[in-house]
């Protein structure tokens, strides 16, 4: 029973978000979303009934405050929060990774996913009843990393770091928190893995994807656990990607 609960999706314009917007909501959650781009964040809140939506974006430590700030004056509390927002870099080696787009990553998945749940811990520290549940959105990159994808595979593991330091944090208000590593469910930003995708010996690839309902469906179960039960790592992937023997 979702009771009303509220739950907070970032990244929410596209995708995994924007799925899992729309699963929470037809679940009964009250839906509440962010993202940068206005006009994909009004047709996610149009999909999902949400009863909150503000345009956001969470490198922005002040902008991320605000959001939280307006979304307890309107809905109250905060229940459940899918810590999703994220990107991709172009493919380079190591030694030829771009600086500006190195900063940029950590930026958006690691700081990022720390402004978000530390705003989310803190509502849900201080609200009555105490207590609530923040997902992360790790990766198959948080364990094995893919060819030219330093900055990427670096902050999914640093993710990883954040999601055990919540939990352990987290124990004394009944705050849970879990992650979620994903491994190419099809999306718009998968859809190059289905023509090839850079393999470890240098060959290029198609890699199976598998449908976003599978991911939404996760999180509907890692959501709806009581407090008292956790989900601290989930991996929901392609049967056969190129992931268990990667390399």
């Amino acid at each position: 029973m979702t009771d009303g609960k509220v739950a907070v999706v970032t990244g929410a314009t596209s995708g995994i978000g924007r799925a899992t917007a729309i699963g929470l909501g037809k679940a009964g959650y009250r839906v509440a979303i962010l993202g940068r781009r206005e006009a994909e964040l009004k047709e996610t809140a149009r999909l999902s009934s949400a009863q909150y939506s503000g345009v956001c974006d969470v490198t922005d430590p002040s902008a991320v405050h605000r959001y939280f700030t307006d979304l307890k004056a309107k809905l109250g509390r905060v229940d459940v929060v899918f810590n999703n927002a994220g990107r991709f870099a172009p493919q380079a080696s190591f030694g030829d990774t771009d600086i500006g787009t190195w900063q940029g990553m950590v930026d958006v998945n690691l700081n990022g996913a720390f402004y978000v749940a530390r705003e989310a811990f803190r509502a849900m520290r201080d609200q009555t009843p105490q207590g609530g549940r923040i997902i992360n959105n790790g990766s198959i990159s948080a364990y094995v990393p893919r060819p030219g994808a330093a900055a990427y595979t670096a902050t999914k593991h640093a993710v990883t770091g954040l999601t055990k330091a919540i939990s352990l944090d987290g124990r004394a208000f009944s705050i849970a928190c879990g992650q979620i590593d994903i491994g190419n469910t099809a999306t718009d930003m998968t859809a190059r893995m289905t023509t090839g995708s850079l393999q470890a010996n240098g060959t290029m690839e198609p890699e199976p994807t598998f449908d976003v309902q599978h991911v939404v469906d996760a999180i509907l179960y890692m959501s709806g656990l009581p407090l008292g039960a956790n989900v601290q790592f989930m991996t929901v992937m392609a049967t056969t990607m190129p992931y268990i023997g990667r390399g």
